[in-house]
């Protein structure tokens, strides 16, 4: 693996990212069977690509593969309501406390969340809270859901580059999950009116992001507004949106939610699996 994330750093500096990002979003939704067969046939070669839990066998287009449903029941999500679970399936990168208005990205390489978030009120909000990078490796489950019953606020969408997200360029890239394309959801919870937020961070081959709760398709072309309010609610485990390809989602907490203890760096988890939990009791707990 190290090897592979190497080759797929030096080739993914080298070349124009943009052009490939939107190459790809013009190749992966061709329904032309050859198109489709050999682009997923190079997917599987290069990858550890698993489609056993797929809702469906046959897919119309690299796209409609790279966005699968799954089988119903395939990620049971934790029932406490003390718990938010993982909102997608991933690799747990950089994860803990908030220190002086920063998380990091890698060991030795922070960023602020003034950088990331782009509001100082949510800023505040989260200074003294907790954070979880959650990587989605290309041949991942790609759709991400609702941590905890909660309502959708706003969407803040930023532009920006397409780096790839793998752990050697967040060691080499500073700021990258602020130079890249990505967008914040201000999610307040059901139970007890806390507010979290989740970052989805777009990559090379990735920048594009649908999400339930907004009518626009949030890509390097998208020129609409960068603020978009909301009022969109979700049930726990409840399907929020995807990514065209993978990517990270960053998930924030405030003060009074912390992460699970079994919760570490380079850990796989499951949508559906414990996160973060309220500290003591709170309102609605079951």
């Amino acid at each position: 693996m190290p090897a592979r994330e190497n080759l797929s750093f030096l080739l993914t500096n080298r070349i124009p990212r943009r052009w490939l990002t939107l190459f790809m979003g013009w190749l992966s939704p061709i329904e032309n069977p050859l198109v489709r067969t050999a682009c997923i046939g190079l997917w599987k070669l290069f990858s550890d690509l698993d489609l056993s839990e797929a809702k469906k066998e046959c897919f119309t287009s690299l796209q409609d593969c790279f966005t699968r449903e799954l089988k119903d029941g395939a990620r049971p999500i934790h029932p406490d309501s003390a718990i938010l679970v993982s909102p997608c399936d991933a690799i747990v990168g950089a994860c803990g406390r908030v220190e002086a208005g920063a998380a990091l990205q890698a060991k030795g390489f922070p960023y602020t969340l003034a950088d990331l978030l782009g509001d100082a009120a949510l800023v505040r909000q989260y200074g003294n809270g907790s954070y979880a990078t959650l990587r989605i490796t290309p041949a991942m489950y790609h759709r991400f859901h609702a941590p905890h019953d909660l309502r959708v606020e706003q969407v803040t969408y930023f532009s920006g580059d397409t780096w790839n997200v793998y752990p050697i360029a967040l060691k080499r890239i500073q700021k990258l999950f602020c130079k890249n394309e990505h967008a914040v959801l201000q999610c307040r919870l059901a139970a007890n009116d806390v507010l979290i937020a989740l970052v989805p961070v777009a990559a090379i081959l990735v920048a594009s992001i649908r999400l339930h709760c907004v009518d626009v398709l949030l890509h390097l072309r998208y020129r609409g507004p960068s603020r978009m309010p909301c009022d969109a609610p979700f049930r726990k485990g409840q399907e929020m949106g995807w990514f065209q390809h993978g990517s990270t989602i960053i998930a924030f907490a405030p003060e009074g939610v912390s992460l699970c203890e079994h919760v570490h760096e380079n850990q796989r988890i499951r949508m559906g699996e414990p996160l973060f939990k309220f500290d003591g009791e709170h309102p609605g707990r079951s």
